[in-house]
């Protein structure tokens, strides 16, 4: 059985995924709209939260979107 992720890293998965769709103007895009909810559902966690984790980590989810890691990783 899999090890559970921590609540930072469902977080940041989340907001990456986000963030992928926003720097590409898709968030209305019907593949957003589909696959996130899903996501957060998946997660257990919710938009207010992930929105948070977004103002708090910008430039390493921004990066991260971009495709490129954070050399820290996910705080």
């Amino acid at each position: 059985m899999g090890k559970s992720k921590g609540l930072k890293d469902k977080l940041y998965g989340a907001a990456v995924l986000k963030m992928s769709f926003r720097l590409r103007g898709d968030e209305e895009s019907p593949a957003f709209r589909f696959v996130y909810p899903g996501v957060l559902r998946d997660l257990e966690v919710d938009d207010a939260e992930v929105e948070k984790y977004i103002e708090e980590h910008r430039d390493d989810v921004e990066r991260a979107a971009r495709g490129s890691t954070p050399p820290q990783g996910p705080r």
